[in-house]
């Protein structure tokens, strides 16, 4: 039987550890961490996502900012706000909800966070930190990767290593911190020949794609490590899978995250982390 690697258990975890170092912080500096998180539109799975994330800051002890924004805002009304948090000294992160509608610039937005605020690591200045391994913060999911990775106690040394995926949210990334930690990578994407043959040789496979139950069986390597980032529904009955087709796969692996329940809970968990170290660099006495 593989070992299910536990995402609400681990995120569980580090949630408690940053509620115990934010009452310290508190106590010696006299203000909480702030996050503000600003959505623009109606769209249902952000508005939940949000949701979340004002969840973790009450149950951290972060003070949380929300600016729900119409769906007709003005790329200059939007800018000139994340321009206001960028100058408010209670606000330590800034995080703009993704997608933004049609006819905002995403990348003009993203670019106006003041890089220190920028707990989402996607201005390119923490890009280029990630890349020369010198960074602040680390993109939300790829960090808990490596999170889940560590506390699981499995090692990247040395270890054939394949990401299936480039984007630069997830796939690029956690590339680059997969090689941080002296493994030997591969990244894999839609025009890669042979795929099922790269992949058969991974010893940690990050299966990155959105695609639903996509990688099965005759994917894996026996013994393998699995992390699914996927986060899709499955066309038969709606209900939430992965990029793996866990059922077939998971016998194959010495360990594997579940969809839902792996790598999921750890992004909002790794958000608050980002938030927990702008706040230590920029204001702690």
């Amino acid at each position: 039987m593989p070992n299910i690697i536990d995402g609400k258990a681990i995120s569980a975890e580090i949630r408690r550890e940053l509620a115990e170092k934010t009452q310290v912080f508190k106590e010696k500096n006299g203000f909480a961490p702030g996050l503000a998180v600003i959505i623009v539109g109606e769209d249902p799975a952000s508005k939940v996502y949000v949701r979340n994330k004002h969840r973790a800051c009450e149950e951290i002890g972060f003070t949380s900012f929300g600016y729900e924004l119409p769906e007709n805002t003005t790329e200059e009304e939007l800018i000139a706000l994340v321009e206001k948090l960028n100058h408010d000294n209670r606000v330590h992160g800034i995080l703009v909800q993704l997608p933004l509608p049609r006819h905002l610039d995403e990348e003009k937005v993203l670019l106006t966070i003041d890089p220190r605020k920028d707990v989402d690591a996607f201005h390119p200045y923490n890009v280029g930190k990630i890349m020369i391994g010198n960074y602040d913060f680390l993109p939300c999911t790829p960090a808990g990767v490596m999170e889940l990775l560590r506390r699981s106690h499995i090692s990247v040394e040395g270890k054939e290593c394949v990401v299936v995926g480039r984007s630069n949210i997830v796939g690029k990334p956690q590339a680059m911190l997969l090689l941080q930690a002296n493994g030997t990578v591969t990244i894999c994407h839609s025009r890669t020949k042979d795929l099922k043959e790269v992949c058969r040789r991974a010893d940690i496979l990050v299966a990155a794609i959105g695609k639903p139950e996509f990688f099965d069986a005759s994917y894996i390597k026996e013994g393998a490590v699995v992390i699914d980032v996927g986060m899709n529904r499955r066309p038969a009955d709606g209900k939430l899978c992965g990029d793996v087709d866990y059922a077939s796969v998971a016998p194959h692996t010495s360990y594997i995250t579940p969809v839902p329940g792996g790598v999921g809970p750890m992004t909002i968990a790794m958000l608050m982390q980002n938030t927990f170290t702008a706040a230590a660099k920029m204001g702690a006495k």
